[in-house]
């Protein structure tokens, strides 16, 4: 080999060196990533209900302690039902009064349906009287234009035929009382019969009251604190019992504007926990933030513009989440890895994805 040539070797192997050493830096950003994944510190975290009262009350018994595992239906504690079972008692008594009211205000309608058919009678009968009268007065004053009687008897039946008017009139005030009545007692029914629904509802209410003294698991879960114990006597509202979902278990982590600008809702995410980084947790992306976080009151400059910070949450699948139900803790820090490019290959590292 000429010593012309073998000269340059020493310096192109150097110039190689550091074009490949250049390439793989602004490959993987000196971080072992390539330019399609970002990354981002973050904690575990699972939705957290508050296990509560309805209503006022003292409670009964706790039947769950701190760490236990609940699934949705689950009995988680009782409240006090005595005072509410009295209620009950007390309503129950209330619907039976007004469910004899009702009996009572239905007969009374047809007492006065009755009088009304009485008053209906009582008018035919003044009315025929009158007609018998009136018609005793036309012949009575007939013959007295004749002579043939005296103005006595004509006196006498108009006397009559006027009280004959006069019962006719009495009558039909009676029906027109009893019609009056009719509708009065109608309205007493009505009356009663919403008295009977009252006392239903009453019911109903003390019932739901019952039922939800009984506290019960709404999602499967973990009881991670016992905020009351049994006896304590807490307001409406008050808790009783903190548990965490384990069905809705996250990463929660934070990216910089250039990155969150590429993650989409549904992207691959690797989770590695600090205390288990020999394994490789998978999740979905189910939340970008579009405010940012850790924002300057103002922000003028694309520099600054690129420091601001974006939420971003990673959810586990919750089938994964059924099979390791026992492992899964929260608050565990670890880091978060997405893919911000759908094409990009996951390194080696994170691309066997617990199962």
């Amino acid at each position: 080999m000429p010593k012309s040539i073998s000269r340059w070797i020493p310096g192109l192997i150097v110039a190689a060196l550091v074009i490949g050493g250049y390439y793989a830096w602004s490959r993987y950003q000196g971080s072992g990533l390539p330019p399609g994944i970002a990354s981002g510190n973050g904690r575990i975290e699972a939705t957290e209900i508050d296990i509560s009262t309805k209503t006022a009350g003292r409670i009964k018994e706790i039947h769950v302690n701190e760490g236990d595992f609940v699934q949705a239906g689950d009995i988680l504690a009782q409240m006090d039902t005595t005072q509410l079972i009295a209620d009950r008692s007390q309503a129950q008594a209330t619907l039976q009064q007004a469910i004899i009211g009702v009996d009572t205000a239905k007969s009374l309608v047809t007492q006065r349906d009755a009088e009304r058919e009485a008053a209906v009678a009582a008018i035919a009968q003044r009315q025929a009287e009158l007609d018998g009268a009136q018609r005793r007065l036309a012949r009575s004053q007939q013959l007295m234009t004749s002579n043939v009687t005296s103005q006595q008897v004509v006196d006498d039946d108009r006397a009559t035929a006027e009280g004959a008017k006069a019962a006719l009139g009495a009558a039909k005030a009676q029906l027109a009382a009893a019609e009056a009545a009719i509708g009065s007692a109608k309205a007493q029914v009505v009356h009663a019969e919403a008295a009977v629904e009252a006392a239903k509802a009453a019911i109903a209410s003390i019932d739901a009251d019952i039922d939800d003294a009984t506290l019960r698991a709404t999602r499967p879960g973990r009881v991670q604190y016992r905020v009351a114990q049994p006896g304590e006597v807490l307001s409406a509202g008050g808790r009783v019992l903190n548990v965490v979902d384990l069905s809705d278990v996250y990463m929660t982590f934070f990216l910089p504007t250039a990155q969150a600008g590429r993650v989409a809702i549904g992207s691959d995410v690797r989770l590695v926990l600090d205390a288990a980084p020999q394994y490789v947790v998978p999740a979905k992306v189910t939340f970008v933030a579009d405010v940012a976080q850790f924002t300057p009151k103002t922000v003028e400059t694309e520099e600054e513009r690129q420091k601001l910070m974006f939420r971003v949450k990673a959810r586990i699948p919750e089938e994964l989440l059924k099979r390791y139900i026992q492992q899964v803790k929260t608050g565990l820090p670890g880091m978060a890895y997405v893919k911000i490019d759908s094409n990009t290959e996951w390194p080696a590292h994170l691309a066997e994805a617990v199962q």
